[in-house]
């Protein structure tokens, strides 16, 4: 009986092919962190603290916790968790620069690859003014004939709006 497993044997991969495939997975991970960030960084509703205000808050609730009845002290401690966890996140708002970088530098190629236009990363919370620095713009047509709009179709077909809009009029006279 023939060893099937000796015909199904694949070639291996050239280094290019090792390459770009690192490529990808780095320019996916620059993408993927920056979009968590500014996530996490949105505007929320209220006021927003500042980190002082928030140790402020955290000495007030390891205050209390000394004299606190049980459940009390259960939701003070899960407050003083929460407040921590605000410092954190606080403190690691440093590295969006860091982040919104890297970003910067993969987006085009990325959003080239994948088909991903402008509006997109809008609508995914990108400010107009990453999307500058990354050089994507209105026009960059990422997907190809993708884009919507009579302008994509007149891309394809070779007219023009005006054009379109001439002859429906001298049709209806």
């Amino acid at each position: 009986m023939p060893d099937t497993k000796a015909g199904s044997r694949r070639q291996p991969m050239s280094k290019a092919h090792k390459d770009a495939l690192a490529r990808g997975r780095d320019e996916g991970r620059a993408v993927r962190r920056y979009l968590e960030a500014i996530e996490r960084n949105r505007p929320r509703r209220g006021r927003k603290r500042t980190p002082e205000s928030v140790r402020k808050r955290l000495a007030a609730v390891d205050e209390r916790l000394e004299s606190a009845d049980p459940l009390a002290r259960l939701h003070l401690l899960q407050e003083k968790a929460d407040l921590e966890a605000e410092l954190a996140r606080a403190s690691s708002s440093n590295d969006l620069g860091t982040l919104e970088k890297a970003f910067v530098k993969v987006a085009r190629a990325y959003g080239q690859r994948k088909g991903i236009e402008y509006n997109a990363w809008r609508a995914a919370g990108v400010s107009a003014a990453v999307l500058q620095r990354a050089e994507i713009t209105r026009n960059n047509d990422a997907g190809g004939a993708r884009s919507g709009g009579t302008a994509g179709v007149a891309r394809l077909t070779g007219t023009s709006r005006t054009a379109g809009a001439a002859s429906t009029a001298k049709k209806k006279k």
